[in-house]
């Protein structure tokens, strides 16, 4: 095939992947909303219990994780763009300490820092075992749920993952250099550019969010506030899902967008998947009576390995969802480190696009230490 045919071939596949993604967003965001508008209920004539407790589980998601998700965001995406840092030089001019700083990046909450890794090690910056410490360390989104509902924890599983992601990484580089891409084949992200009318309304929402999410953690019941904390909260969901059902990014957005752009689009992705985890586990205990505790306590022995194998999954909803079950204290804390230890999040999407072959040696390398400390954590605490 030709050069210009193969270019006009891979248009084509990225703009098919793109349309099923976004019929399949767009699916998703329909039927939240169909769930909240308490169409469910007249449709299976459950006198507003679906719609009660979809309501209560996308209102929890919102001022318990989202509105700390964006403004982290946002803070970290300014200091990024206008200080014009280029992380990938800093940790090849560091040798012998790119491991820790490349851990260091991982451990940042979401998975920008071990993105940065990652397109760092792609071209042929930073070695094999920088890129398996900071996949190590990487928790993904679902160190926001963490942070916000349990920060002790989240120190605790930060500081293991940190000694695991160190030692990890330099054996790696040790007796497994690998070997380093020079050219890297990126997969086509579209660059949104300057800010949009609807992230200034998601930020203007968000603003009102974080004071209510505050008082929350302070153990004020904001819902006793009546209609504006429902609009606020409501309001923050559907410009989330909206803005998710309609966004253009395939993968991570990228430096050149702006900040609050940037905010809106990755904190409405974690939204969509924080709801869908609080509505697994709520719908699951009111409308089919499975008592989810009750069935990790019979499989108790096989928690671990199971939270493992579900963070070698791409993406961060699957782990939002481990992080959940364990904040509702289905989990143990050998499952949840398991978890946070194998755990890649989005990161690993740029990774198989990256550099595909190298991308799963470090993910199978995570799943060492992984397997290790949360079976110790199981027998022996």
């Amino acid at each position: 095939m030709s050069q210009s045919g193969m270019a006009a071939s891979s248009i084509l596949e990225n703009a098919s992947t793109v349309l099923r993604e976004r019929y399949g967003r767009i699916g998703l965001t329909l039927l939240l909303l169909f769930l909240i508008s308490g169409g469910a209920d007249f449709a299976f004539q459950t006198s507003g219990l679906i719609q009660e407790v979809t309501l209560a589980s996308i209102m929890d998601a919102y001022f318990q994780v989202s509105v700390f998700v964006a403004v982290t965001l946002l803070i970290f995406f300014s200091l990024e763009k206008y200080l014009h840092i280029d992380v990938g030089q800093v940790m090849q001019n560091g040798q012998k300490w790119q491991v820790p700083i490349a851990t260091v990046l991982g451990l940042l909450p979401g998975c920008g820092g071990a993105i940065v890794v990652i397109t760092s090690f792609a071209r042929g910056k930073v070695t094999l075992g920088a890129m398996v410490g900071a996949l190590i360390a990487t928790m993904g989104d679902a160190a926001f749920l963490l942070l916000v509902q349990e920060p002790t924890t989240y120190v605790r599983v930060i500081l293991i993952s940190a000694v695991a992601g160190i030692l990890t990484g330099w054996a790696v580089d040790k007796y497994h250099p690998g070997e380093l891409y020079t050219v890297a084949k990126v997969r086509t992200l579209n660059v949104i550019g300057e800010i949009r009318r609807r992230d200034i309304i998601y930020i203007v929402l968000a603003a009102p969010g974080l004071i209510l999410g505050m008082l929350g953690l302070m153990q004020v019941d904001v819902y006793s506030f009546g209609t504006p904390v429902l609009v606020v909260g409501i309001g923050g969901v559907v410009i989330s899902m909206l803005i998710w059902s309609v966004s253009p990014v395939q993968a991570v957005t990228l430096s050149g967008d702006h900040p609050v752009t940037r905010t809106a689009e990755e904190t409405s992705f974690v939204t969509i998947w924080v709801i869908v985890a609080f509505l697994l586990y709520e719908y699951s205990y009111a409308f089919f009576g499975l008592d989810l505790a009750v069935m990790a306590q019979a499989a108790w022995l096989y928690i671990p390995l199971l939270a493992v194998l579900i963070g070698f999954i791409p993406g961060c909803g699957p782990q939002i969802l481990v992080t959940t079950l364990y904040l509702q204290g289905i989990v143990p804390f050998s499952g949840l480190i398991g978890n946070a230890i194998a755990n890649d999040g989005d990161a690993l999407f740029p990774a198989i696009a990256l550099t595909p072959k190298m991308a799963i040696i470090a993910t199978l390398y995570s799943g060492i230490p992984a397997l290790i400390i949360s079976y110790y954590f199981l027998f022996f605490t």
